[in-house]
């Protein structure tokens, strides 16, 4: 029965299986089959219970339970491929008394057998269905046996044990590794049903490889005018949660948007804007077709965008520099307003925040609108600061040496600028004009904001795009506002960072922060 409703499309195989669970045989064929369960190989066993579960027999129904107490029984007799089988109809059943006693069964067959499991599919069906909860020294055993196998690998195998891995919650990089570098040379082929799961993998294993990611952009870019919009959408989320800026895809996907805008959905679009500025996308030349493009298809659905998704749509543009008047005007009417202060208080801090960044976007970019837009102030919060600054002490204590050999120089720890952005460090030193003002006549005055330099120094650890030095959307926006009011920016790495000796780390800050004050055999160097 399984087997020739699975080939019918969904709804069909939904009405033909009402039909079959209505029909009075089919109960009367599960009655028979509990009485001959006892006479039936464990293979049958097997793979009728697998039918019943698929079929959406109710698994607590007594000829469900039935065969799984047997297949408890008769679990030493099962051979690899009846526990593939039943592995396989585990994986998709709830949790219960017998389901639970068959998992402990299974992960102590496959314990024992391990040596000699000789088909890699059914080694990592099993692999599945013993889960997050299996030992770590079984799941060391088992990455010793898959490794062994790894010259039985097909593509779908590969692929597989990536996403098997992250179903079980273990991390193998040279697992990883040796997978990642056959999926790239056979990227070309691959089905979008099979590289979306691989890309969620990693995400959940956080494993990320440079190759692959750029190899599978690639290939997706080439493919742009054939997947469907929802296809190319899905695998930009999935590299957007890896923080990872594939630019062919974008690129690619960035010129069909601007030829077509009308074709993205809502959805769609809250997609791309939050994709475009989490990853702070550089639009080059494209910027405002590409802007103008998605702010028109936006506007197109504000009759009937709800006040939450609008907000989201006009913060994710805020982060991108972008201030288009109708959406902001619609967001901040009476209504709307009305909407987001009775928000429930589940998702406040993340409204709030949006909004705060909505503020200093019109405060500090001061875009030029039709009329001058102000944000509520009892939207905003409260206007200090909810963070517990923490300073970084490897890194104070350098700047504390460092500043040790510069006169006129302060430094300022734990800074916040605007009520809203955390810096780590603030060094205020004399500007380069100041130092040649002596040779301007007496009457010349510089102003303050002209005879001292600040230098924000902002050291992060997973803010910028990965691979890159690109500082992704949250992080941009600081930036950008920070040079707004006056400050040069450097931007730091934790883990580079710290990991460097002190002299290191000391000659990279005062090449950073004092770059006039650079030792001659370094100039020399040059």
């Amino acid at each position: 029965m399984w087997f020739t409703t699975k080939k019918m499309s969904e709804d069909q195989r939904r009405y033909e299986l009402q039909l079959m669970f209505n029909h009075p045989a089919f109960d009367r064929l599960l009655q028979s089959s509990i009485k001959a369960v006892g006479h039936l190989n464990t293979e049958a066993i097997a793979y009728s219970l697998l039918s019943m579960v698929n079929l959406g027999v109710p698994q607590r129904s007594r000829v469900v339970q039935t065969f799984l107490r047997h297949c408890q029984e008769k679990l030493n007799d099962f051979d690899e491929k009846g526990l593939s089988i039943l592995a396989s109809c585990l994986v998709h059943m709830e949790e219960n008394a017998n389901v639970a006693a068959l998992k402990e069964g299974m992960r102590m067959m496959v314990e024992m057998r391990l040596p000699e499991i000789k088909s890699v599919l059914a080694l990592q069906t099993m692999m599945r269905v013993l889960g997050k909860d299996t030992p770590l020294d079984l799941k060391r055993k088992l990455e010793v046996k898959v490794l062994s196998m790894i010259d039985q690998f097909t593509l779908p195998n590969t692929q597989y044990m990536i996403s098997t891995m992250a179903t079980m919650g273990f991390y193998s990089k040279p697992l990883l590794d040796i997978c990642s570098k056959k999926m790239i040379e056979n990227l070309h082929g691959i089905p979008f049903n099979r590289l979306l799961p691989v890309l969620l993998s990693c995400r959940e294993l956080h494993y990320r490889d440079l190759d692959l990611l750029n190899g599978i952009s690639d290939y997706v870019a080439s493919l742009i005018d054939v997947w469907t919009n929802k296809q190319l959408l899905l695998l930009l989320s999935a590299f957007e949660s890896l923080a990872f800026c594939p630019d062919a895809l974008m690129k690619a996907l960035t010129e069909k948007i601007i030829g077509n805008p009308g074709a993205l959905t809502l959805k769609d679009i809250l997609c791309v804007l939050k994709v475009y500025s989490s990853l702070n996308y550089d639009l080059k030349h494209q910027r405002q077709l590409f802007l103008d493009g998605v702010t028109q298809a936006l506007c197109s659905y504000l009759p009937m965008i709800p006040t939450f998704e609008l907000l989201r749509a006009v913060y994710y543009l805020s982060v991108l520099g972008c201030f288009p008047s109708a959406p902001l005007q619609q967001l901040m009417n009476e209504d709307s307003i009305n909407q987001l202060k009775a928000t429930a208080p589940r998702i406040f801090q993340n409204q709030e925040n949006m909004l705060r960044t909505m503020d200093l976007c019109l405060r500090l970019d001061a875009p030029a609108l039709p009329v001058p837009l102000i944000l509520p102030s009892f939207l905003l919060g409260e206007t200090t600061s909810r963070c517990e600054p923490s300073v970084k002490p490897w890194l104070s204590h350098s700047l504390k040496s460092l500043l040790e050999e510069q006169e006129n120089a302060i430094l300022q720890e734990m800074l916040l600028v605007e009520n809203f952005y955390l810096i780590d460090a603030v060094i205020i030193k004399p500007s380069l004009s100041q130092s040649s003002a002596h040779d301007s006549s007496a009457g010349d005055e510089l102003s303050p904001a002209a005879s001292s330099q600040r230098i924000a120094l902002i050291s992060s650890s997973n803010a910028c795009c990965y691979g890159t030095s690109r500082p992704r959307g949250p992080l941009a926006v600081m930036i950008r506002h920070l040079k707004i009011l006056g400050y040069d920016c450097v931007l730091m790495m934790d883990q580079e960072l710290e990991s460097m000796s002190e002299q290191h780390r000391l000659d990279f800050l005062r090449t950073c922060i004092f770059p006039e004050s650079r030792r001659p055999e370094e100039s020399l160097t040059e």
